[in-house]
């Protein structure tokens, strides 16, 4: 089965910290860390860190930072042959760590903002076929994915959605997702419920369930809840040292999906994406090392 990453592309500036600043106030940082990110990049290199070779479709700028996007893609393993060039400059992301790994980012989407819905469900027409896995994330136009949740359907594949970051979606997108992944706040406000620990995200699944396939709920330190019809299920996460949890949702998604378009069931995929998210807070920027 054939994988197909639909999202953003963006040029990442790090910059680590003591902690944040608050508003109005000034502090020193490190050096400037560059790297390629977005959450479809990020994803998409997560998922052939898993050993998929994943298909990426979206949009960067005809300048210098595109294609150092695209070199470093192709070099984790990606196929970047879908991606447009636009005239619009390529995104951009600027993210601030602090030492107790937590993080801000503020995203200018540049031509992750070009992508057009007819001409992108033509691209993810061209490549998806039965049972393969179509993984979307919302950093692009909604109406993009739902132009594509929509081709992938009608091609009886499979729809991935993470629902980062938390905007308003059409209810047939949230309907053909299986799973949709989000974070506990991302999972709270979609039902209007608390979701900050595992008992209350198992409460929330099951309100998710009522409008999607199945619903994978990630929180952090305490693990992730699956729910889909045989029931809801709690996996612990693993302990590892933290130093900066920028990538663990991404590497998270872009694991789980490979795993499923690998044909493991969704509790495996959760597991492999547990495992790889571990590995991601251990290292600086969106995409650790392979």
């Amino acid at each position: 089965m054939a994988l197909i990453v639909l999202g953003s592309a963006n040029r990442d500036y790090t910059v680590v910290v003591e902690r944040h600043p608050r508003p109005g106030e000034t502090v020193q940082g490190g050096p400037v860390v560059t790297g390629t990110g977005g959450k479809g990049a990020n994803q998409a290199a997560a998922a052939a860190r898993a050993g998929a070779r994943p298909v990426f479709v979206g949009a960067v700028g005809d300048d210098a930072s595109g294609a150092d996007i695209l070199n470093d893609l192709e070099a984790a393993g990606v196929d970047v042959s879908r991606v447009a060039r636009s005239p619009e400059p390529s995104g951009i992301a600027l993210i601030t760590v602090a030492r107790d790994g937590e993080y801000t980012i503020v995203v200018a989407a540049g031509a992750n903002g070009s992508l057009e819905p007819a001409s992108t469900a033509q691209t993810v027409a061209e490549l998806v076929g039965p049972r393969d896995v179509l993984l979307a994330q919302l950093e692009i136009p909604v109406d993009v994915v739902a132009a594509a949740a929509d081709v992938v359907e009608e091609a009886g594949g499979r729809l991935v959605l993470n629902l980062s970051p938390a905007t308003t979606v059409p209810r047939r997108m949230l309907a053909l997702a299986d799973p949709l992944i989000v974070n506990e706040s991302e999972a709270s406000e979609l039902a209007g419920s608390r979701g900050e620990n595992a008992p209350d995200a198992e409460v929330v699944a099951r309100r998710l369930l009522d409008s999607s396939r199945s619903v994978v709920i990630t929180l952090g330190g305490d693990g992730v809840v699956v729910g889909d019809a045989d029931g809801i299920l709690h996996l612990p996460s693993e302990r590892v040292p933290v130093v900066d949890t920028t990538g663990a949702g991404d590497a998270f998604a872009g694991t789980l999906a490979a795993a499923l378009a690998a044909g493991t069931t969704l509790e495996g995929a959760v597991r492999a994406g547990i495992a790889a998210g571990a590995v991601a807070v251990q290292h600086v920027g969106a995409q650790p090392p392979r």
